[in-house]
């Protein structure tokens, strides 16, 4: 049967129009209440029917009820408004296009064994974080229709912590893997019928449960966010390093990892890399640093942890070796901006956040996209729960980087409040 063509009417929000102009094969749309999960799997599924004529599909959820009442639902609601012809065989759980002549399997995902079997053109996945790990992978070993003209697995979903589905899809993305984050407030058309939407759930629901639900964040599960105002949709983008500016560089010494950010100032602060290293010393540090910026010949400041003046059992504190390598290995003018003491965890996090994002809502904070564990921590650094003390003890691979970005940012950044009579600095 040749390819079939209906116009259908429909206008995407930005975030829908991203999600279907995807040429990932993996693809996922994540969103919170109300920003058109459920319309962006019904027309993605539409079209990947008439893009596959004759050819096979699935829609999965992860439950049945949720399938025939919503998943389902949806589906048919939007082919009867758009008059697309369409047999459906109850018993079988199977919709035919007539245009085309393409069925779509209707499936439940708890009992993901029973997915194996017949290979499929393309299929689509509703609220994935409320599904397992292992029914994806058995559809993805489905997508293997040798007479299929794209095929393609998709997914829409509400953040439910770091699960799984947030690994997969935005932490460390494979190949052929992208996810579209959708806005809350995105879906004017929402806003025209209920414009006091958002403001009366925000009334029904915990702070944290309202903003996973209603602001589609990810929150970590196991206690508060300590970077609260870090968002990937404001702060992380391409940034490349300008040769004509100076480098800044933090490090955490610590031997596993040893970890430090590049950074320079151009309207704000601009994260251009990270380096992280298992098992290393400081001197490797060093040398990597000059191996990748060695020849940038304009200034460059170090900071870092005040702990790093202290003598190592070699005779030399971490600031001498820098120093001493620097000053033989740098082609630019080297200096140190270390503080006599630590600023308290919290003074440091306080303006860590505002400049993520001030209380005017000024984003003051980028990163390159490669600063991966830097992201991470942003993201899932937390407080101990019921406490405000940063647990470093659940992953020992996360707070180095944002601290040692804390450092640069506190002695660049913080403001001197004048103590008593005298005016004596604080720090």
């Amino acid at each position: 049967m040749g390819r079939e063509e209906r116009e259908i009417v429909y206008v995407p929000l930005p975030s829908q129009r991203l999600f279907h102009g995807c040429d990932e094969r993996f693809k996922g749309f994540s969103g919170p209440i109300g920003s058109g999960k459920s319309q962006a799997l019904c027309q993605e599924a539409i079209r990947l029917s008439y893009q596959n004529p004759g050819r096979m599909g699935l829609i999965g959820a992860p439950t049945f009820p949720m399938l025939r009442d919503s998943t389902q639902a949806a589906l048919f609601e939007v082919l009867e408004r758009n008059h697309i012809p369409f047999d459906f065989n109850r018993s079988e759980n199977v919709l035919t296009m007539r245009d085309t002549g393409s069925r779509i399997l209707f499936r439940s995902l708890d009992d993901f064994e029973r997915l194996r079997g017949t290979n499929l053109a393309w299929f689509g996945v509703d609220e994935l974080t409320y599904t397992q790990e292992a029914a994806w992978m058995r559809l993805e070993g489905r997508l293997r229709d040798p007479q299929a003209t794209r095929l393609s697995g998709f997914a829409v979903w509400t953040p439910k912590g770091y699960d799984w589905v947030y690994r997969r899809f935005i932490e460390d993305t494979p190949k052929d893997y992208r996810a579209i984050l959708a806005r809350p407030r995105e879906n004017c058309y929402l806003l025209d019928q209920i414009p006091d939407f958002y403001d009366r759930l925000k009334h029904s629901y915990d702070e944290n449960f309202y903003q996973q639900e209603v602001m589609g964040e990810y929150l970590n599960a196991q206690g508060g966010r300590v970077y609260q105002a870090f968002d990937r949709l404001d702060h992380v983008t391409s940034v490349l390093c300008d040769a004509a500016l100076p480098l800044l560089w933090a490090l955490d010494f610590n031997v596993d990892p040893m970890s430090s950010v590049v950074v320079q100032q151009s309207d704000g602060i601009r994260v251009v890399d990270e380096i992280v290293l298992r098992r290393s010393t400081t001197l490797q540090a060093c040398q990597e640093f000059c191996s990748r910026y060695g020849k940038h010949q304009r200034n460059l400041t170090i900071y870092g942890d005040a702990a790093g003046q202290h003598m190592q059992t070699t005779g030399s504190s971490d600031y001498e070796i820098v120093q001493n390598y620097f000053s033989e290995f740098y082609d630019g003018r080297v200096l140190l901006k270390v503080p006599r003491s630590n600023p308290s965890v919290r003074d440091r996090v306080s303006l860590m956040n505002a400049k993520l994002k001030n209380s005017e809502g000024r984003v003051e904070m980028v990163m390159d996209t490669r600063c991966r564990e830097l992201i991470k921590d942003f993201e899932q650094v937390s407080y101990k729960p019921d406490t405000m003390v940063v647990d470093k003890d659940k992953d020992h691979a996360r707070t180095h980087l944002t601290d040692a970005l804390g450092y640069l940012v506190w002695q660049e950044y913080r403001v001197n409040r004048p103590i008593g009579p005298r005016g004596n600095p604080l720090f």
